[in-house]
């Protein structure tokens, strides 16, 4: 494609802002001994470097731990791992990350849904990009953290903890760092894939500076860290499949991509420490991150079964039509853009006094936002428009084959990529004739999301002799959130036509018109799908050249997508901690309880109807409730370096924040009105709807835990074998139930009763998942000497569950819920000595129930296929002379270029999405002193 036919954006200017951040979690351990060790700075005492020093790190965690956590450590200043977070947890036993434009973004823990695992930074609950809950870590720069625990067993103190899991993203103290350190990263990616319409190549920095002052009084942390990462795929996507000849299968329509984005990202992260003297410290903390990613679309639409298209020959294998010849078949050319841009913000402060006989005051205060506008522009072009019913441009026939990557066709007789040949118009005539004949060449819609938390923590701690008890920990949490989604939508149509409101028409001839001169048109190859090219031009040129009418796309669907939900939640706790022996066997631990309040509000719209027909009525609703979450951990020392740990908990998580908005779609039938004669006959009553529920109360489960871990001399390493049940007492599911309308307009006779059935979320029961995970970090040196350098770190967890998605009824895909993979592997091999470090990565889940964007950009599930990523990496640091402390490194991701399928019916074959993003590499300097 030439150049001027290219994708271009500006690349959004870094945000200045300094970043204040604590190290280790807020939800204090503090009252503990064995979490104090966990806290105290391992960088003088570790003589290891790089991935093996990261291994000993989280070893160390994980035993000094009262809970059953996993971590990932940096390997040294500003380097974490991985390019990503989600792809650096992804390797820890019962964790996996869903992939995004080929990049890890969404985590799902022991088999539950990314909404189920809950964020931390240092401690403190945060707000979520995404229009729910589940935390999108692609969000945080890598570089700006030292380490990430996922506490899969909580206590009484975690608070914001999630049902599946929390994770804790953890910066730097600098006055447990104890030294000044100055460390800068720089690396340049480039991609195999090329060639579609964007970069293929980026940049990616970052810087960390880290202090002391005043005779180590004071500690300083600023950190940067700076991407730009470009990214091509091809990408085909399945309408769906519709049922065929002889009741077979066979693909419905489809879509034909090349997909060029590219993501710019600026963390900074800073902390400022102050502790004059043993009995006071003092924290204060804030983050930055900017998030703009931009992703550009070109490819045929093409309706088959699903349209006015005729299946004229074909081939059926095990029920599903694998080859044929459709003929009348009209494409939709279609040149997309969707852009992202968003701003998160926190600040925190903390601060401890020793009061005195072993008691100290924590005071702990938070804020966190984020502001997000999306856009999402289609434009359409063809060979000519089809109104009112009537075809005004050529079709064509085209055979196809069903292939593991999806469709291929070939044998078309229209060139896609001839501009003489082609118009913008509306081809399959989408917008019927309310448009004028032109009819919609384009659709565009807006949304924007504002998410905010302020957090207030008082708690205590001490040491006592109350029997058995050690310790003790009180507190009270404060927590306020707001989040809003304000979405607006409109029509593209071509100019010269008169829109008028009231009939909700477009009069005057509006015919198809040519490709502006003002916009370059080049050619997209699709070889991939059997096209050899289509039509490509900027979107973004066209939809500012003028050639297109907009018009306000007012409707009841596109009112209730946006909402306001409000949630006041108290949490007042009561920690217990122990440390004893039963008989001989040392045992520690704790016991506890959190009472927790939360008040709800949804504020919302309901509508029906359209254009000069809609009917709108503000709703809001709510509801407040208590819920008591008791937990215990125990762990007992039962032989050098060997524990066996034992926990429990009620844990809960939030509805999703979509479902709690109580606008619905609704109707009401001014017939079934006149006709009705019973009242109490629901199904004869003339209302109806569908949407959320904002008194919709959280999930809720009772988890039970087991692990056994035993580490290696000088906890170079450990092993571990864990098992773990959860009940899940309720789950929400869409569920038709009566709705009192009382408070909706209507037109026509007044109705004998205004309950009706609506479809909305609903409390029900739930079921139960439970698995097993083992995990062994080996260094060669602990079998002999001769290996030392050597080492290997592998993970498998199996998982399984009996609930249904979509309720008890079995609606959906029986016995899978969202983000379970039954199967789950990591391995990662590696040498390092002298200098010199090599490793390799693969990381397996098998077929899992994942959430996509669908139609419209709503929700949709469909099932994605196992996958095995495979990374590896090789680096050198110089031990001595002028050049000593700095790294050379080489790394390449997704080496056998997996890609991300999903498929529907059971049926690996009927392929519904197919992305394939190529490998990439990155070449880079590190230097710290």
């Amino acid at each position: 494609m030439q150049d001027n036919h290219t994708f271009s954006r500006s690349k959004v200017s870094m945000a200045v802002a300094l970043a204040l951040a604590s190290y280790g979690t807020a939800h204090a351990q503090e009252s503990s001994s064995s979490a104090a060790a966990a806290d105290e700075p391992r960088i003088e005492e570790v003589v290891t470097t790089g991935y093996r020093r990261s291994l000993e790190d989280t070893a160390a965690l994980k035993m000094d731990s009262e809970s059953i956590i996993e971590a990932v450590s940096a390997e040294e200043i500003g380097k974490l791992p991985d390019v990503s977070i989600a792809e650096s947890l992804a390797r820890l036993p019962g964790l996996t990350a869903q992939r995004l434009n080929g990049r890890g973004q969404v985590i799902s823990v022991r088999g539950l849904a990314p909404d189920f695992t809950t964020a931390l930074l240092n401690g403190r609950e945060q707000v979520t990009a995404g229009d729910n809950r589940g935390v999108e870590f692609d969000q945080y720069p890598s570089e700006v953290l030292s380490r990430v625990v996922v506490y899969k067993t909580p206590d009484a103190a975690l608070v914001g903890q999630g049902l599946a899991g929390t994770a804790d993203l953890q910066t730097i103290s600098p006055l447990e760092h104890g030294e000044k350190t100055m460390a800068a990263n720089v690396r340049y990616q480039w991609l195999e894939n090329k060639g579609r319409g964007g970069d293929d190549s980026g940049v990616r920095y970052s810087a960390t500076y880290i202090d002391q002052f005043a005779d180590d009084t004071v500690g300083l942390v600023l950190a940067v860290a700076d991407m730009s990462s470009p990214s091509q795929a091809d990408w085909f996507e399945a309408w769906g499949y519709a049922d065929g000849p002889d009741g077979s299968k066979v693909v419905g329509g489809a879509k034909g991509w090349v997909q060029a984005s590219e993501l710019d990202r600026t963390g900074l992260v800073g902390v400022l420490e102050y502790e004059p003297n043993d009995a006071f410290r003092a924290t204060v903390d804030m983050f930055y991150g900017g998030f703009d990613e931009f992703i550009g679309r070109r490819g045929l639409e093409i309706p088959l079964q699903w349209s006015s298209a005729s299946l004229d020959s074909y081939s059926i294998e095990g029920g599903l039509v694998t080859s044929g010849t459709y003929s009348n078949v009209k494409p939709v050319i279609r040149n997309d853009a969707d852009f992202r841009n968003s701003d998160m913000r926190s600040v925190g402060a903390k601060g401890t006094w020793d009061a005195g006989n072993s008691w100290s005051m924590t005071f702990d205060a938070n804020h966190s936002s984020i502001n997000r506008t999306d856009q999402i522009l289609e434009t359409y072009s063809g060979t000519g428009s089809w109104a009112n019913g009537q075809n005004m441009g050529a079709t064509d026939t085209l055979d196809f084959v069903q292939t593991p990557g999806g469709v291929i066709f070939s044998n078309g007789n229209v060139n896609y990529g001839d501009p003489n040949q082609l118009v913008l118009t509306d081809p399959q005539g989408w917008g019927g004739s309310r448009w004028g004949d032109g009819g919609q060449v384009g659709f565009n819609k807006f949304f924007t999301i504002d998410d905010t938390i302020n957090q207030l923590r008082v708690s205590t701690m001490g040491d006592v002799e109350w029997g058995f008890v050690s310790n003790v920990e009180f507190g009270v949490n404060v927590t306020q959130r707001e989040k809003d989604m304000d979405n607006f939508e409109e029509i593209l149509t071509t100019g010269g036509g008169v829109y008028d409101p009231v009939t909700a028409s477009v009069s005057g001839n509006v015919s198809s018109i040519p490709f502006p001169s003002s916009v370059p048109v080049g050619t997209a190859d699709l070889g991939y799908a059997g096209i050899p090219a289509v039509i490509a031009y900027n979107p973004v040129a066209m939809y500012n050249s003028g050639v297109y009418q907009k018009i306000n796309f007012v409707h009841r669907d596109v009112t209730i997508k946006s909402w306001n939900i409000q949630e006041d939640v108290t949490t007042a706790y009561g920690k217990f901690g122990f440390d004893s022996t039963w008989g001989k066997v040392p045992v520690s631990g704790n016991f506890g309880l959190q009472v927790v309040h939360t008040d709800q509000t949804g504020r919302s719209e309901s509508g029906t109807g359209e254009f000069n027909s809609l009917v709108e009525t503000n709703v809001s609703g709510g509801r407040s409730y208590y819920d008591f979450l008791p937990s215990f951990n125990v762990t007992f020392e039962v032989g050098d370096d060997s524990y066996l740990r034992v926990a429990g908990a009620r844990t809960l998580a939030r509805p999703r924040m979509d479902d709690l908005r109580p606008g619905l779609v609704f109707s009401y039938d001014a017939t079934k009105a006149a006709a009705q004669t019973d009242p109490n006959d629901l199904d004869q009553s003339p209302w109806g709807g569908g949407g959320g529920n904002p008194e919709l109360e959280p999930w809720i489960a009772n988890a039970f835990d087991i692990s056994y871990e035993k580490y290696f001399e000088e906890r170079s390493g450990y092993l571990s074998v864990a098992a773990f049940y959860k009940d899940l007492e309720t789950y929400i599911y869409n569920q038709t139930v009566p709705y009192d309308f009382s408070a909706y307009p209507f037109e026509g006779p007044r109705p004998l009763t205004f309950t009706g059935l609506a479809t909305t979320p609903q409390n029900g029961t739930g079921g139960s998942i439970q698995g097993i995970e083992f995990a062994i970090s080996l260094p060669g040196a602990t079998i002999s000497e001769t290996l030392d350098g050597f080492g290997a770190f592998f993970t498998y967890s199996y998982t399984d569950s009996d609930i249904d998605y979509d309720g008890p009824s079995g609606g959906g895909a029986s016995g899978k819920i969202p983000g379970l993979s039954e199967q789950v592997g990591n391995i990662t091999l590696y040498y390092e000595r002298a200098g010199f470090s090599g490793r390799v990565s693969g990381r397996y889940r098998s077929d899992f129930l994942g959430e996509v964007s669908g139609f419209a950009n709503g929700r949709d599930f469909r099932t994605v296929e196992s996958e095995t990523v495979v990374d590896a990496q090789l680096s050198y640091m110089f031990q001595s002379g002028p050049a000593e402390g700095m790294s050379v490194l080489l790394q390449g991701y997704n080496l056998t270029d997996e890609p991300f399928v999903t498929f529907e019916n059971d049926d690996p074959r009927q392929v519904r999405n197919f992305q394939s993003y190529g490998r990439s590499y990155l070449v880079g300097l590190s230097y710290s002193f």
